[in-house]
């Protein structure tokens, strides 16, 4: 009897892969000859080791980037719609930013002083996310452990809730699972010594009577969730989700972070703005500075006020945030570039546009091949699930996982000029890219899928 994985038997899914790591070897000969042993001094051949989570035979060099493709050093333009996983879904090196950069590379890189860029950024942030109060990290990791540790410290409460199946970075109170309903470290932690779970509680997304029944203990300082559960499978929120989440929040005297750093592709102010959502704290990291390190996270008057009474409390020392790099004055020339000339409605208009486009036309293309599986969007953020939906919690979304099978479509769309997010099944839209490469993304798409089902030949 076949095995089948998505709907795919896994002789046809082995099959396509062996078939397009022969065409991607034959085709990048300089890659090869440059990194096929990998990149000498570097662990396992790599600068920092999810460049080995492609699935590529060897990595793939890259020569430059320019909007929305990207070149090897074989001279293969790519339709890049993984973009540098959420870092440049605005395009790469956009023009703004590109002069900001260049304009402050002149006049020094960083001083642990600001400058009239972080004046002007502070005012471009309470403006378009309405948050009085802001600070700037080197990246959303180090904001949400930044703010996870000032929402301890304003309510004086020990713990955290996050929902199963989430991401926020590498930040350790976050990295705990649901295992058949029991709250365990998540798999695969390296050098962990510490019980997780003894700090945080996890509740699946989407399920109230499980969260209500969490906070009603009134010990947990801060429930940190993304607006759409993105780093697995994409979960939606049902309808009253969010409305819900702030009311028992408040009930229970309970902090609201709400993680951005890839809702962002909602619109100008995020899912937060779009959606009309109230955090006490927010976070966005990634793209908010066109591509350069950077991320920012605001809170409220009463969390400020929370935070200056802990700190008033306290003995001098370190308060245990912040980084020497972080606001640096680079990071946040860029950023005011992006926040002024890159982030516009304008802008988002057409990547909603190109996305609504994509999604309809990867749509099609399951469809037509009669396979089990459904497209999620969220703004100009698009994900093919090779599993039936929708989904409504992180369990869920891991069950839907079928690894072998994705990464041969990864690399078969890679090897037909399209390039898509590693981790998962994840295309962005930007500003700059071009309607024609959407619809190579979809002729591509359907092509693989055609020769999943026996219904095509290899282009």
């Amino acid at each position: 009897m076949a095995v089948e994985l998505g709907g795919i038997d896994t002789a046809r899914i082995a099959a396509l892969m062996a078939a397009e790591r022969a065409v991607f070897i034959d085709a990048h000969p300089r890659s090869a000859a440059e990194a096929g042993q990998g990149l000498q001094g570097f662990y396992h051949g790599v600068p920092m080791h999810w460049m080995r989570d492609w699935p590529m035979p060897f990595p793939l060099l890259v020569e430059s980037a320019n909007g929305a493709s990207l070149t090897d050093i074989d001279g293969h333009i790519l339709a890049d719609f993984c973009l540098g996983d959420t870092g440049s879904m605005f395009g790469h090196s956009p023009p703004a930013v590109a002069a900001a950069i260049a304009r402050q590379a002149s006049l020094g890189l960083t001083y642990m002083l600001p400058t009239q860029d972080a004046a002007a950024v502070g005012r471009l942030l309470q403006q378009r996310f309405g948050l009085p109060h802001w600070q700037v990290a080197g990246s959303a990791t180090d904001a949400n452990r930044f703010a996870l540790r000032v929402a301890r410290a304003a309510t004086g409460r020990p713990k955290i809730l996050v929902f199963n199946g989430c991401y926020h970075g590498t930040v350790d109170e976050t990295f705990v699972r649901l295992v058949d309903g029991t709250p365990v470290n998540r798999p695969g932690l390296l050098g962990q010594v510490t019980d997780l779970t003894a700090q945080t509680k996890v509740v699946e997304f989407n399920d109230l009577p499980a969260l209500e029944a969490a906070l009603a203990d009134r010990d947990i300082a801060c429930v940190i969730t993304e607006p759409v559960l993105t780093n697995c499978c994409m979960v939606l929120p049902d309808p009253d989700f969010h409305r819900a989440l702030r009311r028992l929040t408040r009930q229970t005297g309970t902090l609201l972070l709400i993680d951005e750093t890839h809702t962002i592709s909602t619109g100008p102010a995020g899912y937060c703005g779009r959606y009309g959502l109230e955090p006490d704290i927010f976070v966005l990291g990634k793209p908010v500075a066109g591509g350069v390190p950077a991320a920012v996270w605001g809170f409220t008057d009463p969390v400020a006020a929370g935070l200056d009474r802990a700190r008033a409390a306290l003995p001098p020392g370190h308060s245990g945030m912040g980084t020497t790099l972080s606001a640096n004055a680079l990071s946040l020339a860029a950023m005011r570039a992006c926040l002024e000339q890159v982030m516009t409605p304008d802008a988002y208009a057409h990547m909603e546009s190109l996305a609504e486009q994509l999604a309809q036309g990867l749509t099609g293309a399951i469809d037509a091949a009669g396979l089990p599986w459904h497209v999620v969007r969220v703004g100009a953020r698009v994900e093919f699930i090779c599993a039936p939906g929708p989904l409504r919690n992180g369990t869920e979304a891991e069950a839907a996982h079928a690894g072998p099978l994705e990464q041969a479509i990864h690399l078969a769309l890679l090897n037909r000029g399209c390039l898509i997010a590693p981790f998962h099944n994840m295309m962005l839209l930007s500003p700059v890219t071009e309607a024609g490469q959407v619809a190579r993304l979809i002729s591509a798409f359907s092509d693989v899928t055609r020769l999943l089902t026996a219904k095509g030949e290899r282009a």
